[in-house]
């Protein structure tokens, strides 16, 4: 079984070979490792059966990000099993491969990417204009973690070691208020 864990927005989430559940939590640090054990409670599952974990290391929520890497990797290596990043632009394309994602990220850009565009952050001017060399445009609404399951067997099919980082696509708050 494979469980995959998204912190990078809002709340927790959480899929289970073909259960999904979405959690409303105002602390995601505390919250985490509780609503993480409900959810295997809940779909009849132990710790001992998780085979792999998948989980979404951005774009998105610096802090929530960080912190769903941390837990994730503290399982695997408990558990001694594969852990496997996903991004957002893969679980987005997943369902639509010929589309734009273009993802607002809250501060006034677009963290983007397609097919043939690697994931960088754009003006919304810039969006507008490199859109159109797609068939349509996607990351207006969530994307479905449900694919994350095919997307994290494809990764351990292909024998992928990919490290399990954060996807920063600019720099933090703090790097880009830097004084010298």
């Amino acid at each position: 079984m494979i469980l995959v864990i998204n912190t990078s927005g809002a709340g927790l989430e959480f899929v289970l070979d073909d259960k999904y559940k979405h959690v409303n939590v105002e602390k995601q640090s505390i919250a985490l490792p509780v609503e993480a054990e409900n959810f295997l409670t809940e779909c009849g599952a132990k710790w001992s059966d998780i085979t792999a974990i998948g989980v979404v290391v951005g774009p998105g929520s610096f802090t929530g990000i960080r912190l769903g890497i941390a837990y994730a990797k503290g399982l695997a290596l408990g558990l001694n099993i594969p852990i496997v990043p996903i991004n957002a632009f893969e679980l987005y394309l997943c369902d639509t491969p010929d589309a734009f994602v273009a993802i607002d990220s809250g501060r006034g850009d677009f963290f983007v990417a397609a097919n043939g565009l690697a994931p960088c952050t754009m003006s919304i001017d810039d969006v507008e204009v490199k859109q159109m060399n797609w068939a349509r445009t996607v990351g207006h609404k969530p994307f479905n973690l449900q694919n994350a399951i095919s997307i994290v067997n494809e990764k351990l099919a292909r024998g992928d070691n990919e490290p399990v980082v954060p996807m920063y696509l600019r720099p933090s708050y703090a790097e880009q208020n830097k004084q010298c």
